[in-house]
């Protein structure tokens, strides 16, 4: 990025990378959680959250049937758990309208796609400099720079990379003009692939120097934030749509997924698109005490994701709110158990 101030910036032409194939990583593909595991699993939650769980299968099925939204805000951990493809076989079958999160999401994604590994050990990699420093997140830089040239969403230009070959290869060229082509090892269990080529949007939201591609040499805050603020007016026109009901998930994003949703919904608002009667569900693994979010000197007064997403946006619309308390890696594939178990 060009700088004319008066202050002294880092040189991330300095930067030294490697390759993503000599990295050590924690997840592996045959750690993937697949749909036909299912029935396999036994699940260890709660009797609240199981019957929390059942309500809101049944919402999802009926919102569904309406025609209605079934909206997916994660965490990038979703993803390192293994939980993905759970989310892409329910998108496929039409019952999640969008899915969205933020850039590690989107990151753990591509590096499932490229090479069937993702999730960085952090601590070995830090002490030598090198974390974050693989070459192959530059190609996600040049997926978002060329998608703020067209214009792009940052889910819809990652999507088109892993899907489009002739976007890739002209993606890479902004790298170096001689640059080689590459190709993903597993596109297919990509759920930003999956979102592009089935057209139902994947929203990234971004902040800046927060995610490991803001490293490198060829990183572009302006197209980082130019794709993301695309993706976020995107995701507020899915939001407008829930004037006649609908279902918001909240699983592991304790700010940055109750934060867009409170303004996208203030912005529907503001246009006469008021969410009526919305069904909404924070999965988490805090302790839910609803007591909590009136006293500023408790510390769930300040869990945006149980104070929000549970209590207060159920409330200002006439829906329902639900907590889900327990691992994800429990809950979430008791949920798509029981949402097959209704088709």
């Amino acid at each position: 990025m060009d700088y004319k101030g008066i202050y002294k910036i880092f040189d991330a032409e300095k930067i030294k990378t490697y390759p993503v194939s000599e990295r050590t990583n924690k997840f592996k593909l045959s750690d993937l959680l697949k749909p036909e595991d299912i029935d396999r699993m036994s699940f260890d939650v709660s009797e609240e959250a199981e019957g929390n769980i059942s309500l809101l299968a049944r919402e999802i099925i009926s919102a569904r049937e309406k025609n209605n939204p079934v909206l997916f805000f994660t965490g990038g951990h979703l993803i390192k758990n293994g939980l993905s493809g759970l989310l892409g076989d329910l998108v496929k079958r039409g019952l999640i309208t969008m899915i969205s999160g933020n850039a590690a999401t989107s990151i753990h994604d591509f590096e499932l796609a490229l090479i069937g590994e993702t999730s960085e050990y952090v601590p070995q990699a830090l002490e030598k400099g090198q974390f974050g420093m693989a070459y192959e997140f530059n190609y996600i830089n040049a997926a978002i720079n060329l998608g703020d040239k067209y214009c792009l969403g940052y889910g819809e230009a990652v999507g088109k990379m892993i899907c489009d070959k002739q976007f890739r290869d002209e993606a890479v060229k902004t790298l170096k003009p001689d640059h080689p082509s590459f190709e993903f090892m597993h596109p297919d269990i990509s759920l930003q692939a999956i979102c592009y080529e089935n057209k139902v949007p994947l929203t990234i939201h971004v902040g800046i120097g927060t995610d490991v591609i803001d490293q490198h040499a060829y990183f572009d805050g302006r197209a980082k934030g130019g794709c993301s603020g695309r993706d976020f007016l995107i995701y507020a026109k899915e939001i407008s749509e829930l004037t006649e009901g609908g279902v918001v998930l909240n699983v592991g994003s304790a700010v940055t997924g109750p934060e867009v949703f409170l303004k996208a919904a203030s912005m529907a608002g503001n246009i006469g698109n008021i969410p009526k009667g919305i069904i909404t569900a924070n999965f988490d693994l805090r302790t839910y005490n609803p007591d909590d979010f009136t006293n500023e000197n408790a510390v769930g007064y300040y869990y945006r994701d149980q104070k929000s997403i549970v209590t207060r946006v159920p409330q200002a619309y006439g829906g329902q709110g639900y907590y889900v308390g327990g691992n994800q890696k429990q809950t979430l594939p008791l949920l798509y158990k029981k949402l097959l178990q209704l088709l």
